[in-house]
């Protein structure tokens, strides 16, 4: 085990990042979507978050739509609590049993107009936990869903840029 842990200190990092797009890029876009949110809402967009039944890995990358780096509340895009105040349902993960009724009562609760995103591969084909006696299949299969945003999870950029392409198609 010790000289495993020296090797791995003298040899370094066995990978190296990509390049992480610059914040011009995340500017232009969080920019565009607040303008066509309020083109198209005449305010800013709500979005309320619903795990669905995920392994947790989309739910990051969604919250780190509001740490310093990302910060969309400062272009106007903001996360709500209620689903009465939501234009826009980011579900992720497939729909379990359990969380199937409580997502049906969400969705109806929001008034018009309303989207529903599926985040993730889980969201669109139920990923990992195809086949479990505790899925009820994935978000199609419950809701009518507008927009999928495919990865495992999807970065948060790409999340942007699918609100963005949801927003001027329904414009």
């Amino acid at each position: 085990m010790r000289s495993f842990l020296l090797d791995a200190l003298r040899r370094g990092t066995a990978t190296v990042r990509p390049p992480a797009p610059g914040p011009a890029a995340l500017e232009e876009l969080a920019k565009a979507l607040a303008e066509r949110a309020r083109q198209r809402l005449g305010r800013s967009l709500a979005i309320r978050e619903v795990d669905a039944g995920s392994c947790n890995g989309c739910e990051l990358e969604i919250n780190a739509l509001n740490n310093p780096v990302y910060d969309i509340e400062r272009f106007g895009l903001k996360f709500v609590a209620s689903p009465r105040h939501a234009d826009v349902f980011l579900v992720t993960g497939p729909v379990t049993w359990n969380m199937r009724e409580a997502l049906l009562r969400a969705y109806n609760a929001a008034p018009e107009p309303k989207w529903v995103v599926g985040v993730g591969d889980c969201a669109a084909n139920c990923g990992i936990f195809a086949g479990s006696d505790a899925i009820v299949g994935p978000i199609a299969s419950v809701l009518p869903v507008d927009l999928h945003i495919g990865g495992c999870p999807p970065a948060p950029l790409e999340i942007v840029k699918g609100l963005l392409a949801l927003i001027e198609k329904a414009g």
